[in-house]
């Protein structure tokens, strides 16, 4: 099954044999083992070469989860040895990581000191394989998500707004439009990102960044240097940036919905739920920072 794993990952057999350290032909052995035991082929073989069948796409990720348990069998009795909990593993979107994850995880310490925590952080684009594989007990994103095998738990949507230095004389506006920011400087994330993609979709007008940077904690600490505005919501907004920031409403109402995803562990089922539970309670507060009226503006 890990071969099978391997090439769907690597693409060839060769490249997936020297990941198990076996020769080609004992991984060819693996392989038609897997499928004569359960009456399937996984992969057509066409001129030296192996393409995955449908029954191989759907069984790919099945497969992931079954050896990812397996993965954790030296794990669940090294801590059955020591009698510990197993860490509630929290896995985060670079975007929201400082603005609602970490004020979770400190909130949620003080109820549970007990609890050990493990935290990873991530670009968006890298969490459906981590998803896929069951690495994480507690996934929290925007949506959607490349993966469909769990449903979300909503949060809310944030409201977009413009960032600026506090300071700035556009920081007093009640809203801001794309004639507003004529002659300020764009910081913008990259085309790869959900954001990105959002305001090319549905505003014009704009001028071309000054300033492209991979993660909105990057764009923040720019706008509070001076550089220039940035598409920020008060729910991601890194709390230690956020005095020397404004976040103006724009012109008309856009926003991203978040939501976060919990992995069926019985061991940290309990923990999980109570860490949800949290996150709920800080997203909504952090979305009533920013007071829009139902015409789409207001103020700061």
């Amino acid at each position: 099954m890990r071969i099978f794993v391997f090439v769907m990952e690597e693409g060839t057999l060769a490249r997936a044999a020297d990941r198990m350290h076996l020769s080609q032909s004992a991984a060819s052995r693996q392989l038609m083992l897997l499928e004569q035991e359960f009456d399937v082929t996984l992969f057509s073989r066409t001129q030296k070469r192996l393409i995955p069948t449908p029954e191989a796409e759907k069984f790919y990720p099945e497969a992931l989860s079954l050896l990812a348990q397996i993965d954790e069998l030296p794990t669940v009795f090294s801590q059955m040895r020591k009698d510990v909990r197993p860490p509630l593993r929290i896995v985060s979107q670079t975007r929201i990581a400082s603005g609602l994850v970490l004020p979770s995880i400190a909130e949620f310490a003080s109820a549970h000191p007990d609890q050990p925590v493990k935290l990873e952080i991530m670009l968006r684009r890298d969490l459906g394989r981590r998803i896929m594989h069951q690495k994480f007990d507690v996934c929290v994103s925007a949506l959607p998500l490349p993966v469909e095998k769990l449903e979300p738990i909503p949060l809310g949507a944030a409201t977009l707004c413009i960032a600026l230095p506090r300071a700035h004389p556009l920081a007093a506006y009640p809203a801001l439009g794309p004639r507003d920011l004529i002659g300020v400087p764009y910081i913008a994330l990259d085309e790869t990102t959900v954001l990105r993609r959002l305001i090319e979709r549905e505003v014009t007008g704009l001028a071309k960044p000054a300033y492209e940077v991979s993660v909105g904690n990057a764009a923040y600490r720019l706008v509070h240097d001076g550089l220039g505005f940035a598409f920020a919501d008060p729910v991601s907004l890194d709390p230690a940036l956020a005095p020397g920031i404004a976040l103006v409403p724009w012109e008309r109402q856009l926003s991203i919905e978040f939501a976060y995803f919990i992995a069926e562990r019985k061991e940290t089922e309990p923990s999980s739920h109570a860490f949800g539970r949290i996150l709920q309670s800080q997203f909504e507060a952090k979305s009533r920072q920013t007071n829009l009226g139902s015409n789409g503006r207001g103020s700061v």
